[in-house]
């Protein structure tokens, strides 16, 4: 019987801890995560800040523009439909969009609230769901 280690098995052994241990340690919550500001004065800055990054996006975007100020005019099945297939006709578009927008969703969450009114929200999820 050989009892001498295998320097192959003794570097992936080691490997093998170092990732465990590093998947540990992210996975573990940490003491320096700052906490969530709730306040009404932090969750209407987050929607405004945001809808003000949006329509900074569709000023220099023209067609997102024109297809997103067509829906105030339109019955909510028609414009579902037309941002529906400008998005999907424009992804980059939606995907831009969609992060712009992102920072309202995480902050609803991460405060277990609603911070758009009721029709807002509605086509603020329809929109990030795709």
């Amino acid at each position: 019987m050989n009892f001498m280690p295998n320097p192959r098995m003794t570097i992936v052994a080691l490997a093998a801890g170092s990732l465990l241990s590093a998947g540990a340690a992210a996975l573990a919550p940490t003491a320096s995560a700052a906490p969530v500001d709730c306040s009404r004065q932090a969750l209407d800055a987050t929607v405004q800040q945001t809808t003000g990054a949006a329509q900074g996006y569709l000023n220099a975007h023209p067609g997102a523009n024109q297809a997103v100020s067509a829906i105030y005019t339109q019955p909510r099945d028609v414009a579902s439909a037309n941002i529906r297939a400008y998005f999907n006709a424009n992804p980059q578009e939606y995907f831009d969009l969609r992060g712009i927008l992102a920072p309202i969703g995480d902050k609803q969450r991460a405060c277990n609230t609603q911070v758009l009114s009721p029709e807002l929200a509605s086509a603020y999820h329809e929109f990030m769901a795709g």
